[in-house]
């Protein structure tokens, strides 16, 4: 998908991101700008500065109990499937 009027901007990456990205493709001709498109990034962050300064408001966000069984459940814990690794 090429347009005449289309802005571009030059970017550079490390060759691995660079790999990521050609293998995402869903068909050889698939611009590097359609696969970014199609991905999905967070609609918000939390910077770590805001995170502390919500602790100092609110308190703790979990109980002993909940941290407990969050300790538990990443014994178990594998790492998500990478959507950018193609199969």
């Amino acid at each position: 998908m090429h347009n005449a009027c289309m802005s571009t901007k030059t970017i550079s990456l490390k060759l691995e991101a660079y790999e990521k990205l050609r293998r995402a493709r869903r068909y050889p001709e698939e611009s590097f700008s359609e696969v970014i498109l199609r991905a999905v990034w967070p609609k918000e962050t939390l910077t770590g500065a805001e995170f502390l300064a919500k602790l100092r408001t609110h308190g703790p966000f979990f109980t002993d109990e909940d941290l407990k069984r969050i300790e538990k459940a990443k014994q178990s814990d594998r790492p998500p499937e990478d959507k950018w690794l193609k199969g």
